[in-house]
């Protein structure tokens, strides 16, 4: 895979070339590999590695980790494509494989040579999945109250804490842990790399879920867990700044994520209102089902496009990328959910029985306004932009 870095001045509102065919083709595997199966999955609670492991075939193991270091080297707007095609297929697995994306970019990015070399080709490969280990039985908004502590013990750290609500937790093989080793706040926290088989790492029962439930939810439980000193991503005290880094991408991907999940849904509410009749018509020739109908593609538009605007500013380092990643995550999420909702009511009876797919989607696309940061705390982030920008 390869792509010409997202332009702030044509990606906003036009595709290239290129990025319509890596839609086209993550779209492909969504109907093909994600879609025919994401209901049994969901029922089953079935994490389908097999079926993840093959989009690393289609460069998705590393999609905006650098070329050198083995991954795709596309941009965020890139991945935001990638990420919204394969949520028409399942948005629990679109959203795993961006987590996993996330482990991937910041080893890539805050990472020596040696961490690099030693990581990256089988997590590009997906030989190796990541998991991303922030949130805590007691910190969740406030993360930098986080209480997982690495002790400095001769040539390496030994970490004892809880992890909570960790995706892939169990099934990943590489876990990126945020760990206080100084005082309170976000200073005394650094970031490690903890491989699965490290001892001392063990692992909580499946959490039971609304939705997402083709993907494991567990705590990450660290008991004298032991890594090397060379398992630290960057410097003492840098984890919180590298942990926040990775929240931006993430932001993008999941609003990305909720997109793809009301499109389907959309798409199948266009599908359902031609082939449905009452009072001896189609559903599709009232003309307020029609404004509903286009009242959910103008929002999911609206949403999309200012979502590539937020990616742009993030392949371009823009100084207030963060603040407009926060206000694309919390649009794309709201919309998408709203949309979806909208499609289960247009459905009637239907909407409401899981073989139709819509009430899974909803399920799933609900859990998307709460994690990545909560859309309260996006609002907090955007707020605190603006009145520290007027002061």
């Amino acid at each position: 895979m390869d792509a010409q870095p997202a332009d702030a001045e044509t990606t906003q509102f036009a595709l290239t070339e290129a990025q319509r065919a890596i839609s086209e083709m993550a779209r492909n595997f969504a109907d093909e590999r994600l879609a025919p199966h994401a209901l049994d999955w969901d029922e089953r609670k079935h994490f389908p590695v097999d079926v993840i492991r093959e989009t690393a075939t289609l460069g998705m193991g590393g999609i905006y980790v650098r070329e050198a270091s083995g991954g795709s080297g596309l941009s965020r707007l890139d991945a935001a494509l990638i990420f919204e095609a394969l949520a028409t297929g399942c948005p629990s697995i679109s959203a795993y494989i961006s987590i996993h994306n996330m482990v991937a970019w910041m080893i890539d990015r805050f990472g020596d040579a040696a961490q690099r070399a030693r990581f990256l080709p089988k997590l590009c490969a997906m030989d190796w999945l990541g998991a991303y280990c922030l949130t805590e039985p007691g910190s969740g908004s406030d993360a930098a109250a986080l209480k997982t502590r690495a002790a400095r013990d001769g040539d390496g750290y030994v970490l004892d804490g809880t992890k909570q609500f960790i995706s892939g937790a169990g099934a990943s093989d590489i876990y990126i842990v945020m760990a206080r080793t100084g005082g309170a706040g976000p200073k005394g926290i650094s970031t490690f790399i903890v491989p699965a088989d490290t001892g001392g790492v063990s692992f909580g029962t499946i959490e039971r879920k609304m939705g997402w439930n083709a993907q494991p939810t567990r705590q990450v439980i660290l008991e004298g867990a032991r890594v090397p000193a060379a398992n630290r991503l960057g410097a003492e005290g840098d984890g919180f700044r590298i942990a926040m880094s990775g929240l931006d991408g993430g932001r993008l991907n999941i609003g990305a994520c909720s997109l793809g999940g009301a499109q389907k849904a959309l798409e199948a509410s266009i599908a359902y209102l031609g082939e449905r009749q009452a009072f001896g018509k189609p559903l599709n020739e009232f003309q307020a089902l029609q404004f509903r109908l286009a009242d959910m593609a103008t929002g999911l538009e609206a949403a999309r496009v200012f979502l590539w605007h937020a990616a742009a500013a993030l392949d371009r380092s823009a100084p207030d990328a963060t603040r407009l990643c926060a206000m694309a995550k919390r649009i794309a999420t709201d919309t998408g959910f709203d949309v979806a909702n909208q499609a289960l009511q247009l459905h009637g009876g239907y909407g409401y029985l899981a073989e139709y797919g819509i009430e899974k989607i909803v399920r799933d696309l609900r859990v998307h306004q709460i994690l990545e940061g909560t859309n309260e705390i996006m609002r907090l982030i955007v707020a605190r932009g603006m009145i520290g920008r007027n002061a």
